[in-house]
Order: C-alpha cells, then sequence, then structure tokens
C-alpha cells in the first residue's frame, strides 16, 4: 500500500477506501515503530471467584502484636505494623492458606475496657469481629504476661462461646517459653509460643487454628462466578470515606472520628445495592505527598495505591463544604494513571448554601477541566442524601470502561475528522492517521496507525472527538501511536 504522506486523507479512504480485514492482513508489525508503548495483545484481568471460608479473627489489647502476626500468618507485608500502640483502628479481612485449606483472617484494633472515644469504635469493631467468626486467635505479649485487660477480653471470648486458640507471643528464644507456659493461668487451654516477628512457632500455632476452624465455612463471601464489582472509596483525609461506607453498609463498619487519617487499612465490604452485591472498599485518605509520611501512615498509603489497583472503578470523595485543593486534583490524576473507571461523590452538600454552590461550580470548571468526563453525584454520607444515584453513576462508569468500538465504525469515525481536521503541516510534512483499531479495554485501548508523530495537541483532539462521538462517560481514554518507519526496499522487491 503506498500513501503520500504530504496529503491530506478523505473519507471516503476510512469508510470506503479501506477494507479493515484486508488491511489487517495486509499488515507488518516489522514496518512500524511503537510511538508510545505497545498497547497490542494486552492481557485483560479476570474477575475472580470468591470462594467461601471460614473467619478466624485475631484479637488482644494494643500493641502485643496482633497485626504482625497477621502478616506471618499471610505470608506478605498486608497489614500496617508501626511500634506504637493503636494502629490498627478497623477490623480489616485478608485470604490465607495453610497446609492447603483457605480461611478468612480478620485483623482487629486493641480491645481496652473503660474507653470513650476512638478508643471505644476500635473496641467496639472488635467485638463485632468476635461474633461474626468462626474461631478467635487471642494473641497475649508473653512477655508482659496475663493483664486486667487480657482477664477482661477472655471473659469477652467466654461470652461469644467459639473456639479461642491462645497465640503467647514474643517468645523470640527458648528462654522465654517459660513465661508462656504462665498463660495457662488464663485458662484458655495450651498457650502456643511464637515469635511473630521471627516465625518461631507459627506453623504449630496455624496447626491449631485449623483444627479450630471448621471444615464446613459458617460464612459465605462474593456471589459466585466472578464476584462483585469491586468499588474503591478514595479521597484526602477526613473527606467522609468511612462515614460514606458505613451508610451503604446499614452499620458501623469503619470507625468514624474528626481526627483526620482515622482509617489505615483498606477495609471492605460487601453491600448489596440497587439489586446487585458490590464490594466497597474504604481506604485510607491520601495526604499531600506519600514520601513525607512517617510510619503507619506512609505504610497506609501504599496499601491505598494498591487497593486501587486491585479495584475495578475508584468513587473519588470531594469535600464540596470546602474550596478544592491540590490533593483532591492529584487524587484524580492517580486514579486516571491507574486506569480505573472514575465517579466523583460531592461529599457533604447537606452543608452548602447558594452561594458555596456557586463558587464550586467556577472551581470544577477551572481544577477539573481534566476530568469533565467523569460522572458527578452530590451526596451526604451523613444524612444518606442521594446515595440512590451512586449506583447508577458506578455502573455508567464500568459500561464505558468495558466499551469496544468495532473497527469499521471506529476508522469511518476516524476518516470523517481527518477531512475535516487534518492534522498542521510540521516542517514541510503532514503527518496523518492511516488505520485505527481498539487495542483493548478496561480501561479502553486505542492504537493509530500514523504516517508519522501526531502532536500531543491533536491526539487530544482526537480523543475529545471519540467521546463526542461514542461517549466513555466515565472512563480514562489511552490513545498510543505505531508510526510507519521509511525502508528502504531491495532490488526486485
Amino acid at each position: 500500500m503506498q500513501h503520500d504522506a504530504g496529503s491530506g486523507a478523505s473519507a471516503d479512504e476510512f469508510s470506503g477506501g479501506i477494507d479493515p480485514e484486508a488491511w489487517e492482513a495486509d499488515f507488518d508489525p516489522d514496518e512500524w515503530v511503537d510511538a508510545g508503548g505497545d498497547l497490542l495483545g494486552g492481557g485483560e484481568e479476570e474477575a475472580e471467584a470468591h470462594a467461601a471460608m471460614p473467619v478466624l479473627a485475631v484479637v488482644g489489647r494494643p500493641n502485643v502484636g496482633k497485626s504482625t502476626l497477621v502478616n506471618r500468618i499471610i505470608g506478605r507485608r498486608q497489614a500496617v505494623v508501626e511500634d506504637t500502640p493503636g494502629v490498627t483502628r478497623d477490623r480489616v479481612k485478608y485470604d490465607a492458606d495453610w497446609n492447603g485449606r483457605r480461611f478468612t483472617v480478620v485483623d482487629t484494633g486493641g480491645w481496652e475496657k473503660d474507653v470513650a472515644g476512638i478508643d471505644l469504635s476500635v473496641a467496639l469493631q472488635a467485638e463485632y469481629a468476635i461474633d461474626n467468626a468462626d474461631a478467635i486467635l487471642f494473641v497475649v505479649d508473653a512477655t508482659v504476661g496475663a493483664t486486667d485487660t487480657d482477664e477482661a477480653v477472655v471473659k469477652l471470648l467466654r461470652r461469644a462461646g467459639k473456639p479461642v486458640v491462645l497465640a503467647a507471643n514474643k517468645v523470640d528464644n527458648l528462654a522465654l517459653e517459660a513465661d508462656a507456659a504462665a498463660l495457662w493461668s488464663l485458662g484458655l487451654g495450651m498457650p502456643y509460643p511464637v515469635s511473630a516477628v521471627h516465625g518461631r512457632g507459627s506453623g504449630d500455632l496455624l496447626d491449631a487454628v485449623l483444627e479450630a476452624l471448621p471444615e464446613a465455612p459458617a460464612q459465605r463471601f462474593g456471589t459466585g462466578p466472578g464476584g462483585p464489582r469491586r468499588v474503591a472509596l478514595l479521597g484526602r483525609p477526613n473527606v467522609g470515606k468511612s462515614s460514606m461506607l458505613n451508610k451503604l453498609a446499614g452499620e458501623t463498619r469503619v470507625v468514624v472520628d474528626p481526627l483526620a487519617g482515622t482509617t489505615r487499612d483498606p477495609v471492605d465490604e460487601l453491600i448489596e445495592l440497587g439489586g446487585k452485591t458490590w464490594k466497597f472498599v474504604d481506604t485510607a485518605g491520601i495526604r499531600r505527598r506519600v514520601h513525607l509520611t512517617q510510619g503507619a501512615d506512609f505504610y497506609a498509603s501504599l496499601r491505598t495505591t494498591a487497593a486501587l489497583e486491585k479495584a475495578e472503578v475508584a468513587v473519588i470523595l470531594v469535600d464540596a463544604s470546602e474550596r478544592l485543593a491540590e490533593q483532591d486534583t492529584r487524587i484524580i490524576s492517580l486514579a486516571i494513571e491507574s486506569g480505573r473507571a472514575i465517579v466523583i461523590a460531592y461529599n457533604k452538600w447537606d452543608l452548602l448554601d447558594e452561594e458555596r454552590r456557586y463558587y464550586l461550580e467556577r472551581e470544577i470548571e477551572k481544577d477539573l477541566v481534566q476530568v469533565q468526563w467523569a460522572p458527578r453525584v452530590n451526596v451526604s454520607a451523613k444524612t444518606g442524601r442521594h446515595m440512590e444515584k451512586l449506583v447508577p453513576a458506578i455502573e455508567t462508569a464500568l459500561d464505558s470502561w468495558e466499551k469496544r468500538i468495532p473497527t469499521g465504525r471506529l476508522n469511518a469515525f476516524l476518516g470523517q475528522i481527518v477531512a475535516a481536521h487534518p492534522h498542521p503541516v510540521r516542517g514541510g510534512k503532514q503527518p496523518r492517521i492511516l488505520f485505527g483499531t481498539q487495542a483493548g479495554t478496561k480501561p479502553p485501548r486505542f492504537v493509530l496507525f500514523t504516517s508519522g508523530f501526531l502532536e500531543a495537541g491533536y491526539r487530544r483532539f482526537v480523543e475529545r472527538r471519540l467521546r463526542e462521538e461514542f461517549g466513555f462517560p466515565g472512563t480514562p481514554i489511552e490513545i498510543r501511536m505505531k508510526v510507519r518507519e521509511k525502508r528502504s526496499r531491495k532490488p526486485g522487491k
């Protein structure tokens, strides 16, 4: 096929002059240079199948090493750990496997008696985990011995009537095993000496856990093959993510406190909305710069990024009662770069007066111009206002995220816009689009085969027209080029 790089392409060349099947049959990959990353043949993530599994709740007073032990059980550093009491605040689920048997581990915040405020909320979350577990792993600091708080936890566990495995933690060497033996006094049976940090004794402990857990699961997580759609709640600290999850769940699923940064581990919950089951994940608030955070907040930011990568759609909460901050735009950019579908929820709408609503619209036009395609919902996580609008917005974004345009229709469209608005001439040459194809979905990814390099402004123009023609509300679009390389042909060819 011969193309004149200096002339504009006609609409007929795309709509009738080029047969997409014949073009692809004649396609020689060696003649093209990738000008922005290879998107051809990109694998698409398969939906996870969620099997029913028994549940183990890990409980104990603060700073006895529960989260460190959870990381040891699941075989990776997933739970946020810091040498400070009270790092874990919510009940957080992880999948675990031992000797071929799978189960769910629920990490909890430290339980304390006679507490108030956020500490009371943390204790209530731990009690809820106990009530909904099949077995309990009670962690005690063997180097300290049984405290009054440990004795109070024992009374709580006896009332629950669940099987209990007693872990005597921080037994880092043989000399400390006598400390573990002293915990027989709790009346819960054999204390298993273990070092969560070094892994010492963890195998025997897990064997005991499997004996305590039922063979047949008592709870079912998931909705069958494919599993529920995964939604991450994102936003800066104290914007209302945990309040929204609690309102959607219809219970106090996550600790809520005026203190910014209450959530540290991603907390997931299966929620029935609009006749479907969704997996919502509450995440730690993303602060100004991850590298400027310390300790638990640093690792919480990393967990939030990981939760976003596992999600299909990001619901980004913005505090409508305050001026849009740089953090808000940075979080939106993070979601776009991750390729997730996006919905923007303006929270605390009940606090707005008419003047604030006017200025908010101006701020959106100015600061969020790069994401005008994202569905917007105005909600109040506190009162539940307009929560019913969230599901249609999420479904719209997901439909666009998975949308595929037929090759023939795409090239007819490209022919029309190139004929009406050809690329500007640069250096005496006018690059043009020869052919286009959609290389994948989740998000939609397009590859344009061109006779020369297309400027960024022209690529943005093509994206804007793609959205005008085909919609794509709620999803980023990736456009890459493959530029035809000029090659001298050998004689006789």
